[in-house]
Order: structure tokens, then C-alpha cells, then sequence
């Protein structure tokens, strides 16, 4: 259940990982997991869409990116 775990922003992610935010929103964009609040456009406003990571994708994600380094 993720519901009960800590969920990070992608600027907490960002700050963990020593990367960018926009690098950070990419790989987890399209993760399985993922949640994501998305807000729809109108004519006076963009769509916006905010991304929060539970901490079991985090550290999937995270083990995932390290296999391949290895």
C-alpha cells in the first residue's frame, strides 16, 4: 500500500539525488506508482501537473538506476 508511506516532491528527489528537477520529473513522469495531481487548463490558465514519488518507487527506481551502473 502506498498510501501510508512518505511520498516526496521532485524537488525533495532533486535534493536527495544531486540533480535537477526537470531530470528528476522526467524518469519518474511515467513510473508506475507515481502519483499525479494533475490540474487542467482553461483558457485563462496552462495545465499543470505535480508529481509525488512514493518512497517504494523511489527505491525501485533507485535500485533499477544502480544495476545498470554496476
Amino acid at each position: 500500500m502506498t498510501f501510508n508511506q512518505p511520498h516526496y516532491s521532485v524537488d525533495q528527489v532533486a535534493e536527495m539525488w544531486n540533480m535537477g528537477r526537470d531530470a528528476v520529473s522526467a524518469i519518474f513522469r511515467n513510473e508506475e506508482g507515481t502519483l499525479k495531481l494533475v490540474r487542467p487548463g482553461n483558457k485563462y490558465k496552462r495545465a499543470y501537473t505535480t508529481l509525488r514519488i512514493p518512497e517504494s518507487v523511489l527505491c525501485l527506481v533507485y535500485a533499477r538506476m544502480t544495476a545498470k551502473a554496476a
